[in-house]
């Protein structure tokens, strides 16, 4: 993923990172705009049909323009690690709603495809209890469940921390999407405020996290440990800590079927929970409208696909 930071704590994984980049080259951070309000590109290649397209943007246009005329955007919650949030979510500095990320998806968006004018995507990670001799300082000492086990404290170098183990990468994962939510909820609030709105008004931009579909940003990129079980716990605990939320929101993943395979295994039970997929990869609209028809890495339906551009990548919502 372009234009941010990542710990790679893994050298397996961080080799696999740098292949990723190199025969990828996409994330979404950075995407094609669509050619003005209301147009609809086609792709370069003959024959195809004029359709609707997305972007997705995140901290990296704050202060900047934002894509215009898309039918969907998809927003970043995260400033490039899970534990930050994108200080563009909601309004940027003090400015008004139109300097909202959130608001620009939610409120500019035209729609006229299978996917939610807006979504958003966050990302995801499993560091470990320990980096560069100190305690990871979110890591948790407490947590789990009866299903992959409980999150207990060890005493490392002097220190004590919660475990490496399933039960607190599980806990991790978990207290990471329930942030996510808060964020949102936080965010959509100050766009309503800027609006001189609140949540509960006709047309607000929605509080609740269950009213937009979410990725998980799931690439080799990130920090995940050489445990694929610690890994697969991670994000099972983050699809909980989303689904606490009231009303349970749509969640899917942004990933490739070797980044995947890489990060949770090919035989974990997140490799056939029928999750959404939003793949990478391409390099023009044509490329994605292609990669629908790849084989979900999950187990589930090929949703949307993106292409790498700039300044904003493209997203493809695939026939349903």
């Amino acid at each position: 993923m372009r234009a941010r930071e990542h710990i790679l704590r893994s050298t397996t994984l961080g080799a696999c990172a740098a292949l990723a980049v190199v025969l990828l080259g996409a994330a979404p951070v950075l995407a094609a705009q669509p050619a003005g309000k209301g147009h609809n590109p086609t792709s370069s290649a003959g024959g195809h049909t004029s359709t609707p397209t997305g972007n997705d943007i995140s901290y990296p246009q704050c202060g900047g323009s934002f894509p215009s005329g898309q039918a969907f955007g998809i927003v970043g919650v995260n400033d490039g690690l899970a534990n930050n949030q994108n200080p563009c979510l909601g309004p940027y500095q003090g400015g008004g709603a139109s300097t909202s990320e959130l608001y620009w998806a939610a409120a500019t968006s035209n729609g006229g495809t299978s996917q939610a004018t807006a979504s958003l995507y966050v990302n995801t990670a499993d560091p470990g209890n320990m980096y560069n001799g100190k305690p990871v300082a979110d890591w948790p000492k407490t947590g789990g469940n009866a299903t992959v086990g409980y999150c207990t404290t060890i005493s490392v170098d002097g220190y004590t921390v919660g475990a490496d183990s399933n039960g607190c990468a599980w806990q991790y994962g978990y207290n990471k999407a329930v942030q996510d939510g808060l964020w949102l909820q936080s965010a959509a609030s100050a766009v309503n405020n800027a609006l001189g709105t609140s949540c509960t008004a006709t047309n607000a931009i929605p509080c609740s996290p269950a009213s937009y579909p979410w990725w998980l940003d799931v690439e080799t990129a990130n920090t995940w440990q050489s445990s694929t079980a610690m890994n697969v716990a991670d994000i099972q605990g983050m699809l909980a800590g989303l689904d606490s939320f009231s009303g349970s929101p749509t969640i899917g993943i942004y990933s490739t079927s070797y980044q995947w395979s890489q990060i949770v295994g090919t035989q974990s039970a997140l490799s056939t929970s029928g999750l959404p997929d939003w793949i990478p990869g391409a390099r023009k609209l044509s490329g994605a409208e292609a990669n629908c028809s790849l084989s979900s890495f999950t187990g589930g339906t090929v949703t949307v696909t993106q292409w790498f551009g700039h300044p904003f990548d493209g997203d493809y919502a695939c026939p349903s």
